[in-house]
């Protein structure tokens, strides 16, 4: 679809209702068994395992139509579909290194990527080392010899700084480093990596693809067939690959990414103003507020903004943060975000911070702006301070 919008895009992409009886949806194919009626077209599926239905593991209609609609929207060569979000993070770290390499990865990564860094990539034989999400084009001065990747996520996890991914890319790939980027949270439609020297943009497709809090789902696309091959490689080295059901979610989910996600926006940017004026909240951790680190990068780069943030709040007991939260009604307590559902949750930022320190003592809390009114959501968390204030 050239020169398409993404929301045409998201309408369109992945779809063969011709080559589908005229179904407009791709079928969902449940399959690990593929029969070749002759020994030369087994034989010739051997020699091109990457290309067509080989074995349900290396790819299906199914698979195939989601990476095409996520290929597209990223601007990428092509893309892999995978099991989970880490699932994505790992298969990509582990496409880019081996032993004795050296690997960058901001301080501001979401923990499970720090924990694969630290307990399997180190046990491998890589130097892994984290720096601060606000270097720019000072990594140039952390950079070595044997660095082949180096790992963006912007806005960070819990702490939202924006990364300057141009700099950052272009000095990494100055020494032939790989540059990988956790695009989860401004989604293809809010910014493209690949456009801004990124090789591998990674998406927990799990959030706001997905869209429903009902399927666990990544998506690995890169920019060039060399860094397509490496992933696609390592996938099938670890068996990595996404259920067929959840891909059919998944596609689904992306028909109405764009609508969603402005409710989402609209709802986290209506939450934050009014926490900001809240005698209780110190900080609002937001790209699109001002005092956010990397907000200028925000402007300049990606624009819009998803339905997750972060607030400081002054310290209090734990018994009245737990009045605070134990009796929400719309908000609930638990992880992941990107579902239609609105979400709250205690996070402690210091406590995995290595290259840079997090000494502010107030209690952070990351809130998930869901599809729900904003008013209703304004008022669960009007009576929550109120428990709050009471409990002290």
């Amino acid at each position: 679809m050239k020169d398409a919008q993404k929301d045409t895009i998201l309408s369109h992409a992945g779809r063969d209702p011709r080559g589908n009886h005229g179904i407009v949806n791709p079928p969902v194919y449940h399959c690990s068994t593929v029969l070749f009626p002759t020994l030369a077209e087994l034989e010739a599926s051997d020699r091109t395992p990457f290309e067509g239905v080989h074995y349900g593991r290396m790819g299906t209609p199914t698979s195939y139509a989601f990476e095409e609609a996520v290929a597209e929207l990223e601007g990428a060569f092509k893309s892999v579909s995978v099991g989970s979000g880490l699932n994505a993070i790992a298969t990509a770290l582990l496409a880019f290194t081996k032993a004795g390499d050296h690997v960058l990865i901001t301080d501001s990564v979401y923990g499970p990527t720090r924990r694969f860094a630290n307990d399997s990539l180190a046990a491998y034989g890589v130097e892994v080392e984290f720096y601060d999400p606000t270097i720019g084009e000072g990594i140039a001065r952390l950079l070595k010899p044997n660095t082949s990747v180096v790992f963006l996520e912007s806005p960070g996890s819990l702490t939202f700084e924006v990364q300057d991914v141009p700099a950052i890319a272009a000095a990494a790939k100055a020494v032939g480093a790989t540059v990988i980027i956790d695009n989860t949270w401004a989604t293809p439609l809010l910014f493209q990596p690949l456009r801004h020297g990124v090789d591998v943009s990674i998406h927990s497709a799990t959030k706001y693809m997905v869209g429903h809090a009902d399927a666990m789902l990544g998506v690995i696309s890169c920019a060039d067939e060399a860094h397509w091959l490496a992933v696609k490689k390592a996938a099938t080295r670890t068996g990595a690959c996404a259920g067929p059901d959840d891909l059919f979610l998944g596609l689904r989910g992306l028909r109405t990414l764009s609508v969603r996600l402005k409710q989402h926006e609209a709802n986290a940017l209506a939450l934050a103003k009014w926490l900001s004026d809240r005698p209780e909240v110190t900080r609002v951790l937001h790209p699109a507020y001002p005092d956010c680190p990397g907000h200028a990068l925000w402007k300049r780069d990606i624009g819009g903004s998803s339905g997750l943030f972060s607030v400081v709040m002054k310290p209090v007991p734990k018994v009245a943060l737990a009045a605070m939260l134990d009796h929400m009604e719309l908000f609930g307590m638990g992880y992941s975000w990107g579902g239609f559902e609105s979400l709250i949750l205690p996070v402690r930022p210091g406590a995995i911070r290595t290259a840079t320190r997090w000494d502010d003592p107030g209690i952070v809390l990351r809130l998930h702006a869901g599809l729900e009114a904003a008013d209703d959501l304004i008022r669960d968390l009007d009576a929550a301070f109120v428990r709050l204030n009471a409990a002290l």
